[in-house]
């Protein structure tokens, strides 16, 4: 039974984190009808700057600790990365927007690989060490099998984050804006929606919650390179698939789904195979449910 609930918080944490990730590529694709393939750098970016943030936050000369530390670094790291969601949106996207759909992809693409080299070169190509950011926990102590401080603070973050994000969208002037684009984007711009505005405010949010997600793993592997994006981003991206492009509730049940999957495929029969079984599962949804389990079909979409 312990095998069980570690296999199952371990999902958990991993649905959760490609949950952040996933919903970055939902939001751009339901605004501009297009995959961000670059998001999974920004992602990478974001466990770059938290080790840079903490590092100075951290010094004698600043002097912040505990949950104060934490809090600032995750504060850097989103406006830092926002700027390079809206900087990524405005060289690689505005100016192929009346191109066709091939164009803006091999553009992601070819900044998803610039971004790549970029850190490697500037940073390191070696893995780095992520520094131990969440503090102890003592009221976990009981619990300390099933959910250890780290787990706890994945799952805090996760939460607060799609919370505020739903909020955001359902009830801001700037999100029913969004609402209004993704679904008609020709009749938003006649009532008055500045098009240019919103898409650019997706990515930044987008790439906001990319870059937490990569604060979060950093603090659950304790070490990080330039490569992770990569890898993180096509399961991201396989997660808003099964789920539903475009679908905000989809991406978060397809990450989750894609968690478990992996997290028991790996205890249950191996390490080797967890990322078959996942892959699997897709597969077998999408040929029964090929827009996703809670997507519709393109027919079907105003």
């Amino acid at each position: 039974m312990d095998l069980f609930w570690d296999l199952f918080m371990s999902g958990l944490t991993k649905g959760s984190i490609y949950a952040l990730i996933a919903l970055g590529y939902t939001m751009v694709y339901g605004i501009i009808a297009l995959i961000n393939f670059a998001h999974g750098e920004i992602y990478m970016i974001g466990a770059f700057t938290a080790v840079i943030a903490s590092i100075i936050l951290g010094s004698p000369a600043v002097g912040l600790t505990g949950w104060g530390l934490m809090f600032a670094v995750a504060g850097l790291t989103a406006l830092y990365a926002g700027m390079y969601g809206w900087t990524v949106e405005k060289i690689a996207y505005k100016p192929l927007r009346g191109a066709s759909r091939l164009a803006p992809l091999i553009s992601a693409i070819g900044m998803s690989i610039f971004l790549q080299n970029y850190v490697q070169l500037v940073q390191t190509q070696n893995f780095l060490v992520f520094p131990d950011l969440v503090p102890p926990m003592d009221f976990l102590k009981p619990i300390a099998k099933i959910i250890n401080p780290t787990r706890f603070a994945i799952l805090l973050f996760t939460a607060g984050a799609m919370a505020a994000l739903t909020i955001f969208i359902k009830f801001t002037r700037l999100g029913m804006a969004m609402r209004a684009v993704s679904q008609d984007q020709t009749m938003a711009r006649l009532t008055g929606v500045d098009i240019d505005r919103i898409i650019s405010a997706t990515f930044v949010i987008g790439s906001v919650l990319a870059a937490l997600g990569g604060l979060l793993i950093g603090c659950s592997m304790r070490q990080i390179d330039f490569y992770i994006g990569f890898l993180a981003g096509m399961k991201a991206f396989t997660a808003a698939v099964l789920g539903g492009i475009g679908s905000i509730p989809g991406a978060v049940l397809g990450a989750l789904i894609l968690g478990f999957a992996e997290s028991f495929a790996a205890g249950y029969v191996s390490n080797a195979y967890k990322d078959v079984v996942a892959f699997v599962i897709l597969i077998i949804i999408l040929t029964f449910r090929p827009s996703g389990i809670l997507g519709q079909p393109q027919s079907q979409k105003v």
